[in-house]
């Protein structure tokens, strides 16, 4: 590895910490991911595209590490996610402005995995569709889904709907033609 792709890599670093704590939702969790992603990454940099993005190939290897951790931890990551907290009425603005804050990344937290991990590339990484469906490896059309049911999901908790995203529920599905007999 040479002086400028290792500086690449160090510039990296936040997209990858905030990548990771948006999968994991936790601090301590989220630089043990990074770490584990830089080791895959070193381990693997001879399957790097030269003139590809460094950024998306780390994401990617990011994402499968998380996915690769989440199947041989699945009762760590099935936890309560949200407190019900109390919120005074006659809080200073600013105040105000904190809890609106949290609220908005709880809502953003429950979503459920793939609407948060693709509106979290496309969003707040600023990944093109395409290298965000890379990186998730799925279709541009499913990640283009996903991002639509998210963005209903925070849409509907900004109107102040009392439903959670993460409760949100499809339209149930309805019987056209066939007969009942």
């Amino acid at each position: 590895m040479n002086d400028a792709t290792r500086t690449d890599v160090i510039g990296l670093l936040g997209p990858l910490r905030r990548y990771a704590r948006s999968l994991t939702r936790d601090e301590s969790q989220a630089e043990d991911l990074v770490q584990d992603t830089l080791v895959r990454a070193y381990e693997r940099k001879g399957s790097f595209r030269t003139g590809g993005s460094l950024r998306g190939w780390l994401l990617s290897i990011l994402h499968n590490t998380f996915i690769d951790h989440r199947r041989s931890h699945v009762a760590e990551f099935r936890r309560l996610e949200q407190v019900a907290f109390l919120i005074d009425t006659a809080a200073p603005p600013e105040q105000e402005s904190r809890v609106r804050l949290q609220q908005v990344q709880n809502a953003f937290m429950s979503l459920p995995d793939e609407q948060r991990a693709a509106l979290h590339l496309v969003a707040i990484e600023g990944l093109s569709y395409q290298e965000a469906a890379n990186a998730l490896k799925i279709p541009v059309g499913t990640l283009m889904s996903r991002l639509a049911r998210a963005r209903a999901a925070l849409r509907g908790f900004e109107a102040g709907a009392d439903v959670q995203p993460s409760e949100a529920r499809r339209p149930s599905l309805r019987v056209v033609g066939g007969s009942d007999a």
